[in-house]
């Protein structure tokens, strides 16, 4: 189980500012977003999120421990 950061519109989407995901450690950030996106569907609806671990953008094949500290991050509009 780990906790999972959440901003903008993540944060409405999930319920929360924090959430916990039930994963296993070694997950990679790409088995981690999939797994966001089936517990949270509404998040497939995004035209894009990022995942970052440790402050630090993740690349699909990171592996993520549920130690570190992991946000999504939504996209950003603005002009």
């Amino acid at each position: 189980m780990g906790k999972v950061l959440t901003f903008g519109i993540a944060k409405e989407i999930t319920g929360g500012g924090v959430v916990d995901v039930p994963f296993e450690n070694g997950i990679t950030a790409g088995g981690l977003r999939t797994l966001l996106q089936s517990t949270y569907p509404r998040l497939k609806e995004l035209k894009s999120f990022a995942l970052a671990v440790n402050g630090e953008y993740a690349v699909a094949d990171q592996l993520i421990n549920d130690t570190d500290e992991i946000a999504i991050i939504p996209p950003v509009s603005g002009g």
